[in-house]
């Protein structure tokens, strides 16, 4: 897994609210999708130890891409 720190980014986005209250989509990187896909099919469902790969994002934020991303 030491193979895996090249795809780590320090690139970070962040829930923003708008006017109406509701947030809007969080945005990953490429690398961060790549990661998140690598590790997932590493270690399956384990949100907390693939955030734990990726500073700044959270279990939630990174289960809710996955879902969301695979939802057809």
């Amino acid at each position: 897994m030491a193979n895996l720190d090249k795809y780590t980014t320090n690139n970070v986005s962040t829930h923003i609210k708008d006017s109406s209250n509701q947030e809007s989509r969080v945005h990953f990187t490429e690398d961060e999708k790549t990661l998140i896909t690598r590790m997932y099919n590493l270690v399956g469902e384990r949100w907390s130890l693939i955030a734990g790969r990726i500073p700044g994002r959270s279990a939630e934020e990174i289960e809710k891409y996955w879902t969301s991303k695979n939802q057809k």
